[in-house]
């Protein structure tokens, strides 16, 4: 129980405790009440004081920022105004000045299209120059191999006629006279240690027409071609081919040691095979080549180079054999050398054989003949790197006699 006394009368009470907690309650929501009332008619009034002196700080602000805004946009209008000012007066420069460029400009594309004109004008007339002079080059050209084709058809007839008023025995002198001055015309300068003359030994029942032959400074041969040339007119009743004296040429060069056989000849004149340059035979006979008299020069140098780069060897095995030494596998190995040297130099020929016969054809075929011609190089590069890749050691390697030869003429000469 709890004790009450009244504030007004004095007098004391006793509550229970649920009596008590409603008048405690009553109290505090009284109480309560009245604070918040009081503390809402507080704020009301400080609200309405914030609000008052809100806006009266607004009001001088914007006053002084409504001074302050005027006075700088009075400056910027200043500033504007002047802007303006200096712009009206460079637009009126600058229309001046592309008055001026303007003027300029135009006189500039005149002179420019007057020279681009001149130009095109000059142009014109050098293309006109170079069409008139092409023209002109053309017709020379079809001049000079008019000329050419002529004076080819008026050597053809001169030939035919001089062949028709010679007898048989003349046409192949006359042969044989131009391949002996031909040789003659180098052996100067190309042929200067060389045998070149007619073959008059006919103990053995034949002979050919020429013999050539070339040896070193020591005497060691090392090329000997025997010569045949064959000629006859074309109104011969009996018209001989080329294969009717290879059996007879091939005897007489084993007859006079010859290492190759060469027939010139102008026999078959419409056989293409023949007509093609260098034709290698040596299918039928060893060694033994066709050609026309065109070719019988170069024939001889392809020949003498090839058997220079076997100089050395030929030197050598002439001194083994002197000393009687068996040879036999060493002659093989030259042989085989020999064997494929020819191999490369019947392809050689045989691209040889095309490239003159692309001579003989019109300008636009040259190409056709640098090719030849650089296969032929090629094959002739190919035996000479096998010449020079040749050597005693190589030659001698399945030889133990040549070795043990060898060897001793190497301790012989440091003896010495």
């Amino acid at each position: 129980m709890q004790e009450i006394k009244c504030p007004k009368c004095g007098e004391v009470f006793q509550v229970d405790e649920s009596g008590y907690a409603a008048i405690v309650r009553q109290v505090h929501d009284k109480e309560f009440e009245k604070e918040i009332q009081r503390r809402e008619a507080q704020f009301n009034a400080e609200r309405e004081n914030a609000v008052t002196l809100a806006c009266t700080k607004a009001e001088a602000a914007k006053a002084a920022e409504i001074e302050k805004l005027r006075a700088k946009s009075a400056e910027e209008i200043s500033a504007k105004e002047k802007e303006i000012a200096a712009k009206d007066k460079e637009i009126i420069r600058l229309k001046a000045q592309i008055e001026l460029d303007r003027s300029n400009a135009e006189k500039e594309v005149v002179e420019a299209v007057k020279e681009k004109t001149e130009e095109i004008i000059q142009l014109k007339n050098d293309l006109r120059l170079s069409v008139q002079q092409g023209k002109l080059n053309e017709q020379a050209l079809n001049e000079a191999h008019a000329l050419e084709l002529r004076q080819k058809d008026e050597q053809i007839a001169f030939y035919k006629d001089l062949k028709a008023r010679q007898s048989t025995k003349m046409v192949g002198e006359t042969l044989e006279q131009h391949c002996q001055i031909e040789f003659n015309s180098l052996r100067a300068t190309a042929f200067r240690n060389a045998f070149f003359e007619k073959d008059n030994d006919a103990r053995t029942g034949s002979k050919g027409d020429f013999i050539y032959r070339e040896s070193a400074t020591d005497g060691t041969e090392f090329i000997s071609i025997m010569f045949e040339m064959k000629n006859e007119m074309d109104e011969t009743a009996t018209k001989h081919k080329n294969e009717d004296f290879f059996r007879e040429l091939d005897k007489d060069r084993r007859e006079k040691d010859c290492e190759y056989a060469v027939l010139v000849t102008l026999l078959e004149a419409d056989n293409e095979l023949y007509n093609r340059g260098i034709v290698d035979v040596s299918y039928k006979y060893d060694k033994m080549y066709v050609i026309r008299p065109q070719f019988f020069i170069p024939l001889i140098t392809i020949l003498r180079n090839a058997a220079l780069n076997s100089l050395t060897y030929k030197q050598e095995l002439a001194l083994v054999k002197s000393q009687n030494v068996d040879v036999t596998n060493f002659e093989n190995s030259l042989l085989d050398f020999q064997s494929k040297f020819s191999n490369n130099f019947r392809l050689a020929s045989e691209k040889f054989q095309t490239a003159i016969d692309e001579i003989d054809k019109t300008i636009d075929h040259l190409q056709k003949v640098k090719e030849g011609l650089l296969g032929s190089e090629r094959q002739l590069r190919l035996a000479n790197d096998k010449a020079q890749d040749l050597s005693v050691k190589k030659l001698t390697r399945d030889n133990p006699t040549m070795k043990a030869k060898f060897a001793e003429l190497t301790a012989g000469t440091q003896e010495e």
